[in-house]
């Protein structure tokens, strides 16, 4: 009968290096998920995006299956992030890839959102003069990029699922959650979502269905923050604290905001 001469280090040496190269693909696929999102709000590109592609049904039926593919991310993108879910899933995948396959079913969900959208081209407004439409299209941009700067700001390869792996390829202990609070995020709890809400309206034409996107997913981000926070309380001492003193969504001026946290503490 023959028998593995592999050693358990191999093996595991092995699985650590495909823990890894699983993590890069659905890194590399949220890439591209991501560049698809910035494109599909443009109208450009993109074969199919929130002003064209799939057949329009009539306004009620696609606005009803527009809403009905947001829930679908949004439930998703809730349910997975919650420690309870993390808990019972990490019983059924590895804890160094949990992340990256919340990042892979984050990315397919919005693949079949983008895939199956239906306009509804309705005008609610246009901006006509050239330089004020290159005034919402330069916002737009800069919402976009703040978006991706700010998951620098937190930590970029934890949070897209490739730092777990690497741990784990260099035979590191998993890192305990620990509380930050890098500049921008001392001004508002959520700075990463001021980027969504801009890029999501910032539009020199805003059609009813680009506005139905907008607004779901704007609802969706300030109900998805609160859920965030009561598990982001739960695990670190410092964030009621933080919580107390710093906004939300808004900035208030930084003497504000010190005399906030001194009566905090």
């Amino acid at each position: 009968m023959a028998t593995s001469t592999r050693s358990p280090a191999v093996r595991a040496g092995r699985g650590s290096l495909l823990a890894v190269a699983y993590a890069v693909v659905c890194y590399l696929l949220f890439l591209a998920v991501f560049g698809y999102a910035v494109a599909f709000l443009t109208g450009t590109v993109v074969p199919r995006d929130v002003d064209r592609g799939g057949h329009v049904t009539g306004a009620m039926a696609a606005v009803g299956l527009d809403s009905l593919l947001l829930a679908v991310f949004a439930v998703q993108h809730s349910l997975m992030a919650r420690p309870a879910f993390k808990r019972w899933w990490t019983t059924v995948v590895p804890r160094h890839v949990e992340r990256s396959t919340y990042v892979l079913a984050a990315s397919l969900s919005l693949a079949l959102l983008f895939w199956q959208w239906r306009p509804v081209p309705a005008v609610v407004w246009d901006v006509p003069a050239p330089w004020a439409r290159g005034l919402v299209w330069a916002a737009y941009g800069a919402g976009w990029a703040w978006v991706l700067a700010m998951s620098f700001a937190i930590d970029h390869v934890d949070l897209f699922g490739l730092s777990q792996v690497v741990r784990r390829l260099r035979g590191l202990a998993d890192r305990a959650p620990a509380f930050a609070s890098p500049l921008p995020y001392r001004l508002m709890r959520h700075p990463m979502m001021i980027g969504f809400f801009v890029a999501f309206f910032a539009a020199p034409t805003m059609t009813v269905g680009h506005l139905v996107f907008a607004g779901l997913g704007s609802a969706y981000i300030v109900g998805a923050v609160r859920l965030e926070e009561r598990d982001l309380a739960a695990d670190l001492p410092e964030y009621d604290a933080y919580a107390a003193a710093t906004p939300r969504f808004v900035p208030r001026h930084p003497r504000v905001v010190r005399r906030g946290r001194a009566e905090a503490g």
